[in-house]
């Protein structure tokens, strides 16, 4: 009888010291708070001082200034298209790279990731001697009468060169964490693929694909080296917001910061949105 009481209390134990659906763990040890302070106040002084010289008295009329406001229009118009480009071509290719096998995969992946981890400027170099007028491809476009060098569709495409790999890792990573237990049962109970890919698939990574869509436009909203070599800074044409506060930097320092406050709020916001999307999806 004792025996048993002891048992019972000893498997129920856990289940009183661990609320539902949390997994109780062991205390970090106290040192480790230090270098996690300094990692967060690495990130959070310069935003800080960077708000305090804002001149918020003049906030308003330093970000609609003409040549502001045409910069953030174009720099919402071309990553909006960018991150529509990067889900026509990356979801495919995570796919590609999740569910199937072939030699030469390890390759493609690497090659497909190396943006992430070159140089913006080297990206904008390599796009110009591909789609520029004496580039690879951009030769025979010429003759067509297609410039894509220093216009719009250079920009979409220098956005779109960076932030692709953002939305391939993080769909990738999601596929492979759902693994393929549901759509063997769909595919059993006779379901062709495309119908797989569309009424198991695609809804089961819905979430994670709309957080690597929120990271791929907020990377494509920030980007500059490879859009200052590839497109140039035509205003109103290729002039997006990161080249604007480049520009303004020397002639109006106020603006420079006025509007690199604004970029800060739309990454915080894709941040936060992206964080929440994965905490609905891990429950």
């Amino acid at each position: 009888m004792t025996a048993s009481l002891t048992r019972t209390d000893t498997l129920t134990l856990p289940r009183r010291l661990s609320p539902p659906g949390k997994v109780a763990y062991a205390a970090v040890p106290w040192w480790v708070a230090v270098p996690a302070a300094a990692g967060a106040l690495l990130v959070l002084v310069p935003l800080i001082a960077m708000g305090a010289r804002i001149d918020w008295s003049r906030f308003a009329e330093l970000i609609a200034s003409p040549s502001s406001l045409a910069a953030l229009g174009l720099s919402l118009q071309t990553s909006l298209t960018s991150t529509l480009v990067c889900l026509l071509l990356g979801v495919p290719l995570a796919l590609v790279l999740a569910r199937t096998e072939f030699r030469g995969q390890r390759l493609l992946r690497s090659l497909v990731l190396l943006p992430l981890v070159l140089p913006p400027v080297v990206g904008g170099i390599a796009l110009l001697y591909t789609f520029g007028r004496q580039g690879l491809l951009g030769a025979g476009l010429d003759v067509l009468g297609i410039h894509i060098a220093f216009s719009t569709a250079a920009v979409v495409l220098a956005q779109t060169f960076v932030a692709l790999p953002f939305l391939v890792v993080s769909l990738e990573g999601t596929l492979r964490t759902f693994g393929q237990r549901y759509e063997a049962v769909a595919a059993t109970l006779g379901a062709r693929p495309s119908i797989v890919l569309v009424r198991v698939t695609l809804p089961l990574v819905l979430p994670g694909l709309v957080s690597a869509a929120v990271l791929s436009f907020a990377r494509a909203l920030g980007e500059f080296g490879a859009t200052i070599t590839f497109a140039g800074s035509l205003q109103g044409v290729t002039r997006t917001l990161p080249l604007e506060i480049y520009l303004q930097r020397i002639d109006d320092p106020d603006a420079a910061i006025a509007l690199s406050l604004v970029l800060v709020v739309v990454a915080i916001v894709a941040t936060a949105i992206t964080s929440r999307i994965a905490e609905r999806g891990q429950r």
